[in-house]
């Protein structure tokens, strides 16, 4: 039977939340260690652990039909790959950085300097935008030590957290990029593993709604009802149920999370009371 095949990345932070989300939108994933390919139990799915670098050329070759991969990676070796969906999490940015002594402050005093790096197509292109000649020395693996070991004189890598810069004694001086995980598709993907895939992107997109939104009960004097649902975006519109107490009503409504503190106040200013906060698994629109 034909499936659809993804690719994750084999290890690391990517793979644990991509396997993640693969078990958040119903799909079981029957895996054992140092597998290389492993099938879902319930959806017609192939899933291929692959090295993040490698993953371009596999969907290219339409060896595998789609893949949760780093918008970075895609940037240096995919740009001709099609993004379908921003999932929203590994959040990244790939930075210049530069040692703590460094002189070096900006962008403009990277001329001439030597740049160590796995991401020269990305480099190469901002610099040219930008007027820069820089010499890059290209590097797979670990490139925070390039400065120490005097193989260069900064380097351009993807920084999450910053604490890999601050442990070799570096610092950021300029971002090049931000990046967060994306679903790519092979140009070469069958109309089967086309509907498959929307499936997919359909259940996603119900995860991806509900992490970024809460659901909110709040009780509400019925003089002031207009007022508070005003402050409400919902979805359509907030529900709205008479509670025991004369004069009151219960207000039932979707927040975006990003909204969240600023509409809680002003709720609270416009006399909502017993507000309750829950988080919402997945929103199917």
């Amino acid at each position: 039977m034909n499936k659809l095949k993804i690719a994750v990345q084999k290890s690391g932070r990517l793979n644990e939340d991509s396997m993640r989300l693969l078990k958040n939108i119903g799909i079981s994933i029957d895996n054992g260690k140092d597998q290389l390919k492993a099938s879902a139990q319930n959806f017609p799915l192939e899933v291929f652990y692959l090295r993040n670098g490698d993953i371009p050329q596999y969907l290219r070759d339409g060896v595998v039909d789609v893949a949760i991969i780093g918008e970075n990676v895609l940037i240096e070796k995919g740009e001709d790959l099609p993004i379908v969906e921003r999932l929203g999490f590994s959040k990244c940015k790939v930075s210049i950085a530069v040692p703590k002594e460094s002189k070096a402050e900006s962008l403009k005093d990277l001329n001439n300097l030597r740049i160590a790096t796995s991401y020269p197509k990305t480099v190469n292109k901002f610099l040219d935008e930008n007027g820069i000649k820089a010499n890059l020395h290209i590097i797979n693996g670990s490139v925070e030590i390039a400065p120490n070991i005097g193989l260069a004189d900064g380097i351009c890598d993807i920084v999450s957290s910053g604490s890999t810069l601050f442990k070799n004694g570096l610092k950021e001086i300029e971002v090049l990029l931000k990046s967060e995980a994306v679903l790519a598709v092979s140009p070469n993907i069958s109309e089967e593993n086309k509907e498959r895939l929307e499936k997919i992107q359909f259940r996603i997109q119900s995860v991806l709604r509900g992490q970024n939104s809460k659901y909110v009960l709040l009780n509400a004097p019925n003089d002031k009802l207009d007022e508070i649902i005003s402050v409400l975006p919902g979805m359509k519109s907030p529900t709205v149920l008479p509670l025991a107490k004369e004069g009151w009503s219960s207000v039932h409504s979707v927040i975006d999370k990003n909204q969240f503190w600023e509409v809680i106040d002003e709720l609270k200013v416009k006399g909502a009371q017993g507000i309750l906060v829950c988080p919402i698994e997945k929103m199917v629109l």
